[in-house]
């Protein structure tokens, strides 16, 4: 069993797994920036350990600083939680080269996994549905013009690695192409030091469902139900919940047995999420894999009891899985909203600064992520997101009525957030019946844009 874990992370993330830390009483260890140094991780973990200065790629993105700090510190395990490295095959077989044990899958997952291009043929070969799009990675502009003209717009420029909505880029026709292209790989490089990119086919106004899976080293694989995670603005996902409420169950039979499939099939271990698009036909798509632990995670061990964060460090341990499919009942529902600190009212810009007052709700069924506190300043070099919300309900109804006076209670003082924006969208008629898609924030935005008293 690991007994001393350095967490390669920071925000929410690192303080979700240092919890579970104390909680399987296993010594943990946090890295951080100097400007992360009254961070809450810090504050919670056994010892700290300074990575760097505030730039990412020279702190949490420093493969051999965090090394050095967990052979130091004598650690036998790394968790990555989400985003920075955590599907970098590089850096997990770095870890696994100096003896350390990488609590998620081994590099050739993640490689193979994370090379999006890599896991649609993949796909393909097992005999799930993919979206259709190029085989292999475009090189340069002139090339991917004529792969769009054979594929047909609208198509999306799509990063080969990484995730969470950056390198990528939609193209409604050839006049626009080069300049997104251009842009689509300079943020795949500055994200995740490839600047690889492929094309696909662009799905108009879809459902974005994934499938939380569990598997051991023991070839035993699980389920934990679906996340319906299509509200989202410019590919990032703003609010989720679990399970669906609009998905077809002869769909979900299909979305869940192919996730399945897939994880046997590939013999993977660990925490892993299978995203799929659906459309308005019920036609369901692949996406992309996700090699880790999800921010929407939560949600997913509302509804079913699983702490899937206690799952990764055992199936990391070398044990077997301790649940079966049979154990894995829905129980009634659950919505996660990201809190961010950004000027909704002015184009979601980002608004770093010192918090000078905080209320976080509490009660029955509210669960709080989050590392910020009263008096904390939120830097300007990391991610918006501060918080998340998490309701729980046994019915979707109580869920959304129960999320809503969460917000209410919820105050941050001295920076702007979106707490207001996400109140609102709780409120909009097509997420209370459910049937909203990825496009539908866009349009929300433009009708409140134009309603004089949001502005």
């Amino acid at each position: 069993m690991i007994r001393k874990l350095l967490v390669a992370n920071r925000g929410e993330i690192a303080v979700r797994i240092i919890r579970t830390c104390k909680e399987m009483g296993i010594t943990s260890v946090a890295v951080h920036s100097v400007g992360d140094k009254e961070a809450l991780h810090v504050n919670l973990a056994d010892e700290a350990i300074c990575i760097g200065p505030d730039n990412p790629l020279q702190s949490y993105l420093n493969m051999n600083n965090i090394i050095q700090a967990a052979c130091s510190s004598g650690c036998d395990a790394i968790h990555p939680g989400f985003g920075f490295l955590s599907e970098n095959p590089k850096f997990a077989k770095l870890v696994e080269e100096c003896g350390l044990i990488f609590v998620g899958p081994n590099h050739e997952l993640i490689s193979m996994l994370g090379d999006k291009n890599e896991a649609r043929l993949q796909m393909i070969n097992i005999g799930v549905p993919v979206i259709p799009g190029t085989k292999n990675v475009i090189e340069n502009a002139e090339e991917g013009l004529l792969e769009a003209e054979k594929i047909g717009y609208p198509v999306i420029i799509k990063a080969s690695s990484g995730g969470g909505g950056k390198g990528m880029r939609i193209v409604w026709d050839s006049s626009d192409f080069i300049e997104n292209f251009n842009t689509a790989k300079s943020e795949a490089k500055v994200s995740f030091n490839d600047d690889r990119v492929y094309i696909e086919k662009y799905i108009e106004l879809p459902k974005h469902i994934e499938v939380q899976i569990l598997g051991d080293m023991f070839g035993n694989v699980i389920h934990l139900y679906e996340r319906d995670c299509s509200m989202q603005r410019k590919n990032q996902k703003i609010l989720e919940e679990a399970p669906c409420h609009v998905l077809d169950k002869k769909i979900r039979e299909k979305l869940i047995t192919d996730a399945v499939k897939i994880c046997k099939h590939l013999k993977y271990y660990s925490a892993g999420t299978i995203e799929f698009l659906v459309d308005k036909s019920g036609n369901y798509y692949f996406m992309e894999m996700n090699t880790r632990i999800q921010v929407e995670h939560p949600i997913t061990e509302m509804i079913t009891g699983v702490d899937i964060v206690r799952q990764q460090i055992r199936v990391a341990s070398g044990l077997k899985l301790n649940i079966k499919q049979k154990d894995i009942k829905i129980k009634g529902y659950s919505i996660e909203c990201r809190i961010t600190a950004e000027d909704t009212k002015n184009n979601f810009a980002p608004s770093p600064g010192k918090i000078e007052f905080l209320n976080l709700p509490c009660g029955n069924g509210v669960r709080i992520e989050t590392a910020v506190y009263n008096g904390y300043t939120i830097p300007p070099f990391y991610d918006s997101m501060i918080m998340k919300v998490i309701a729980y309900a046994p019915t979707r109804l109580a869920c959304i009525k129960k999320m809503r006076v969460a917000l209410e209670e919820l105050f941050v003082d001295g920076i702007s957030t979106n707490i207001e924006f996400q109140y609102l969208l709780l409120h909009s008629p097509n997420f209370i019946n459910g049937r909203y898609d990825t496009g539908y924030v866009a349009k929300y935005i433009k009708e409140l844009s134009e309603n004089a008293e949001y502005i």
